[in-house]
């Protein structure tokens, strides 16, 4: 039997977060020790091995020690919602060699968490938006639910009946399955994972039904017929997996989320690094067998400025803020 997981609202945990964007470094000194990068470059990726974020950030970081000749050490720091790697990034040098994979979850863990050890809107100098891309309902074909009418009437007809594996507790998945629960009065078990990729493991094992997860990290399961695909959280179909429908299209009018995936260095790394490393990972970004690999996994390549997103941090937060006070979810 696993413990259900209890949500309620903490007032508190939603102040010292009132405005984006995140503070980006301004400084032109270069980097100390000559011409970045003369060292090893460390992307820390606050989630477990195995999951979407883990997966994009090793194409690039092997693409990366190939042109900086310089070794990309890919580091997952798990724990407290992705709040604990996120805490080591801040603390350290702002020269450009260490850096931190984020998404929506930078956003969210700073509206739920009120006593963090640093300050989000200040810690952290956005570099890019490398990719964006749907959430994915799987469930295992064992559950007997084929679409996502199933999944629904069952999750209302008997409520908590259904084990949601969430790749992360209080992480997009978590917000947009609740977004959905708000707008059908579906009601599942939430089964808190350290990441993407324990979560699916265990849904492949059969030890809980479900889960909601970045596409990318699913693909081949599904391909394969060893997860069931209900629908995606985006507005259109994904052409990696072209069969499967759109909340929208499978029964949820309205209903759209789509999450991302980007890179952030500490505060104040001076300008010139910054530039270099953004540079650098859009054009890896682009290179045609990253991007098709990319987006045979379900990912959309995004790029941009850092000021873009810094722009779409600040507007989605008070979209997730609103989904999240209504559900009363707290980390607490």
């Amino acid at each position: 039997m696993h413990k259900r997981v209890f949500l309620k609202h903490t007032a508190a945990a939603l102040a010292g977060f009132a405005s984006l964007p995140f503070a980006a470094a301004a400084s032109t000194r270069p980097a100390s020790g000559g011409e970045f990068p003369s060292k090893p470059v460390h992307i820390v990726v606050p989630v477990a091995a195995g999951g979407s974020a883990d997966k994009l950030t090793r194409i690039l970081a092997e693409r990366l020690t190939a042109l900086w000749d310089q070794n990309v050490v890919v580091e997952n720091v798990v724990g407290a919602s992705g709040t604990i790697g996120a805490a080591r990034v801040a603390r350290a040098p702002a020269d450009g060699y260490t850096l931190m994979q984020g998404g929506e979850g930078v956003t969210l863990n700073a509206i739920l968490f009120p006593n963090l050890p640093y300050r989000t809107e200040e810690a952290f100098a956005p570099l890019i938006k490398a990719v964006v891309n749907p959430q994915i309902l799987v469930v295992n074909p064992k559950t007997g639910i084929q679409s996502l009418a199933d999944y629904l009437q069952r999750a209302r007809s008997d409520p908590l009946s259904i084990s949601l594996g969430l790749p992360g507790n209080g992480g997009i998945a978590h917000v947009a399955h609740e977004l959905l629960a708000q707008q059908t009065g579906a009601r599942v078990n939430y089964i808190p994972y350290g990441g993407g990729g324990p979560a699916t493991l265990d849904v492949l094992a059969g030890h809980v039904d479900a889960t909601l997860i970045t596409l990318a990290a699913v693909t081949d399961y599904v391909r394969a017929g060893k997860l069931r695909a209900l629908a995606v959280t985006t507005p259109y179909r994904s052409p990696a997996l072209p069969e499967v429908p759109t909340f929208a299209e499978a029964g949820v009018p309205g209903f759209a989320v789509e999450s991302w995936q980007g890179y952030f260095a500490p505060a104040g790394t001076p300008s010139a690094v910054l530039a270099r490393i953004h540079r650098d990972i859009q054009a890896v970004l682009r290179t045609p067998g990253v991007r098709e690999k990319l987006e045979d996994m379900g990912f959309r390549v995004a790029g941009g400025s850092s000021v873009e997103l810094a722009a779409s941090l600040k507007s989605e937060r008070e979209r997730y803020q609103r989904v999240i006070e209504t559900a009363r979810i707290s980390l607490k």
